[in-house]
């Protein structure tokens, strides 16, 4: 199966785990699971290349470990 490069990103509430989004970026991955629970793009806000804000909540995502194929 060819791969489209796009990793998969656990998204964070604080350190709670809350989702999990294929995406380009870690940034990209927080927005889309954002939009997807149907917040609007005006209030979300870039705090960084992980993590963005939406109404004073914090949003992270870092890379989901996949443990190599044998």
């Amino acid at each position: 199966m060819a791969s489209d490069r796009r990793l998969s990103y656990s998204v964070y509430s604080g350190r709670r785990v809350t989702g999990v989004r294929r995406a380009w970026s870690p940034a990209e991955a927080v927005i889309e699971y954002l939009a997807d629970m149907g917040y609007r793009g005006t209030e979300i806000v870039r705090l960084g290349p992980n993590a963005v804000s939406w109404r004073g909540a914090t949003f992270t995502a870092e890379p989901v470990a996949v443990e190599p194929m044998p």
